[in-house]
C-alpha cells in the first residue's frame, strides 16, 4: 500500500504551475496606499551607526550597524563595503526567522551590500513585533496600517537609503536580492522605490493569497491560513500585502526561482509571482524549496549563479 503523500509536499506537473493563475483585482487604493508608505517611510535620511568592526574579507570590510527602523525603533544590519572602487549595491532581504551575519559568499567585489534584519526578526532587540514567524506573520493583521509586512518592506527602503549614503557610487546600480519571506518582501517594496534597477526573488512568499490560503502549508502561511477561520474579517487586509499584485507593478529585470516542491511557500504562489511580473523577467525552476538534502543544495547553488549570470548581464544591457 502506498503512503498518502503530506498535501504540504504535493508536486504540481510543471505544465501547470507555467499557466498564469487568473489576475487578481487589487485593491482600489492598492498602489495610493503603497506610495503613501514609502513617502512616509521610503525618502529622507536615514539615522544610522557603526557598533562592530567585524573581520574583513579579501575584498570587502564589514560593519554591524544600527539603523532608524519604519517602526521607531534601532534594527540591526551589516555593511559589507569593498577595499576598492564600489561600481554596485546590494540590498539581501532574509527567510522568515531573520539573520545572525551577513551572507558575504560570492559577492562580487566590486558591491556594496547591506543585510538588513526585519523589524522584530533575529537578531534585532525585542520590540513592536515578534520574533517567531508564526506570530510576526499575524502581528497588527488587523489594518493594513498596522501589519508587520508593512513595517518589513519599509525597512527595506531604509536599508537602501543607509547603504548609498555609506556607498554612494552605487547609486545607479542598485539590485535586490531576497528570498522566502525576503522575496516577498522585496516584491512589496521594489514598484515604489525607483532606486533599485534589478531584482532577484527567490522562491517568493505572500503570492496570490487565493492559492496561498487554499491549502495546508508548513509555514506561515498556515499560521495565517488558521487565524483567518477564525477572523475571516480580516481577509480583506491581506490583498495589499500580496506578493503577486505588487509584482504586476514592478517593471525592471527579475530573476525568480521558483520550486516544483515546496512545503512552506506553495509552488503555484511562486510561479505567480514570476507570472505577474511587468518588466523583463527570468526564471530558475528549482527542483524544491525549503527542503533539506542533495536537490535542494542543488537548486541553491544553481540560482545563486543564475543570479549573478542576471545580474551581470542585466548590467550590461543598461550601460
Amino acid at each position: 500500500m502506498t503512503a498518502a503523500v503530506p498535501e504540504e509536499l504535493t508536486e504540481y506537473p510543471l505544465s501547470v504551475l507555467l499557466t498564469p493563475p487568473a489576475a487578481l483585482d487589487a485593491p482600489a487604493d492598492f498602489d495610493a496606499f503603497w506610495r503613501e508608505t514609502f513617502a512616509e517611510f521610503g525618502t529622507g535620511d536615514v539615522a544610522w551607526e557603526v557598533t562592530e568592526t567585524l573581520d574583513s574579507t579579501s575584498s570587502h570590510r564589514v560593519e554591524r550597524i544600527l539603523f532608524a527602523s519604519s517602526t521607531g525603533e534601532r534594527a540591526v544590519a551589516w555593511l559589507a563595503l569593498p577595499h576598492g572602487p564600489v561600481s554596485r549595491g546590494r540590498v539581501v532581504g532574509h527567510g522568515y526567522g531573520g539573520r545572525t551575519e551577513p551572507a558575504l559568499d560570492g559577492l562580487p567585489a566590486d558591491t556594496a551590500a547591506i543585510f538588513p534584519v526585519a523589524p522584530g526578526q533575529e537578531v534585532n532587540p525585542p520590540g513592536r513585533f515578534p520574533a517567531l514567524s508564526a506570530r510576526h506573520v499575524l502581528a497588527g493583521i488587523g489594518r493594513r496600517d498596522t501589519y508587520s509586512h508593512r513595517f518589513s518592506a519599509a525597512d527595506l527602503w531604509r536599508a537602501a537609503t543607509v547603504l548609498l549614503d555609506a556607498a554612494p557610487d552605487a547609486a545607479g546600480a542598485l539590485d535586490y536580492l531576497g528570498g522566502s519571506f525576503g522575496g516577498g518582501m522585496g516584491a512589496l517594496a521594489l514598484p515604489w522605490d525607483h532606486r533599485f534597477r534589478r531584482a532577484s526573488l527567490d522562491v517568493p512568499s505572500f503570492g496570490h493569497f487565493p492559492i496561498r490560503l487554499s491549502r495546508r502549508c508548513t509555514g506561515s502561511g498556515e499560521a495565517v491560513r488558521q487565524h483567518l477561520r477564525r477572523h475571516p474579517e480580516v481577509r480583506p487586509v491581506l490583498d495589499y500585502f500580496d506578493a503577486a499584485i505588487a509584482a504586476s507593478r514592478i517593471r525592471i529585470p527579475v530573476h525568480v526561482g521558483a520550486a516544483v516542491v515546496d512545503p512552506s511557500v506553495d509552488p503555484r504562489g511562486q510561479f505567480a509571482v514570476y507570472h505577474a511580473l511587468a518588466g523583463p523577467k527570468r526564471l530558475t525552476v528549482r527542483g524544491s524549496g525549503h527542503l533539506e538534502g542533495p536537490i535542494e543544495e542543488l537548486s541553491d547553488e544553481l540560482f545563486r549563479q543564475g543570479t549573478e549570470d542576471f545580474f551581470a548581464l542585466s548590467r550590461i544591457d543598461q550601460e
